[in-house]
């Protein structure tokens, strides 16, 4: 990464630590001034996240914490729609960069569901240094915490996991959805057929959208 960038990533981090409402205006414009091909590495330095964070006695089935590009978060809040009125739900949040980036970037309320308890601890850590009011971590396996976020209206899914925990995990998201519309992102991870699901387009071939027709 550039020193110049660098340096905005500081500013911005500086802007993060303040308070007012100003903070995520500041944060969103120097985001669009960042090339794509280093925003990932801009975001990291304005979140302070230094490596990837190493697993720790994964269920069977779960995928290890691996975190999603920015581009691809972008992209998907943009085609999705995501506002400040949503509740996001980010199914396996790792660290938490996810729920930061689109809280920052939409507004919306923001919850990482994590198994792992250091990630979580991690997530809740930058959530406080970034003033985030709106951006809880819960810690528990998705399939078991689910059915406690009926407040979500987006939800993500990063390759957490495979095999029957995706089918278990969407079988939750069902029963949310008969409470009410919701939209999802599957990101490289198959989506089963699920006859409560009507694709949206996406312009990505790794990205998967859905909205609910319960």
């Amino acid at each position: 990464m550039r020193a110049a960038h660098r340096a905005s990533a500081r500013r911005v981090r500086q802007a993060l630590a303040g308070r007012g409402p100003a903070r995520r205006d500041v944060f969103v414009e120097a985001l669009r001034q960042v090339p794509t091909e280093v925003r990932d590495a801009w975001v990291d330095e304005v979140f302070g996240l230094d490596g990837i964070a190493e697993d720790q006695s994964l269920p069977r089935g779960c995928v290890g914490y691996l975190p999603c590009a920015t581009s691809t978060v972008l992209r998907v809040v943009a085609e999705l729609g995501v506002t400040e009125g949503d509740v996001f739900v980010d199914i396996g949040s790792g660290a938490g960069r996810v729920t930061a980036l689109v809280h920052l970037v939409t507004g919306a309320g923001c919850v990482g569901l994590e198994i792992q308890p250091h990630l979580a601890r991690a997530a809740e850590r930058l959530s406080a240094r970034l003033r985030l009011t709106r951006a809880p971590t819960v810690v528990g396996d998705a399939v078991e915490t689910l059915p406690s976020m009926e407040i979500g209206t987006v939800f993500f899914l990063y390759c957490p996991f495979g095999g029957d925990r995706i089918a278990e995990t969407f079988a939750a998201l069902r029963d949310i959805a008969r409470a009410r519309p919701i939209r999802i992102c599957a990101v490289n991870l198959p989506v089963p057929p699920q006859p409560w699901l009507t694709p949206i387009d996406s312009s990505g071939v790794d990205v998967e959208l859905y909205a609910s027709v319960e």
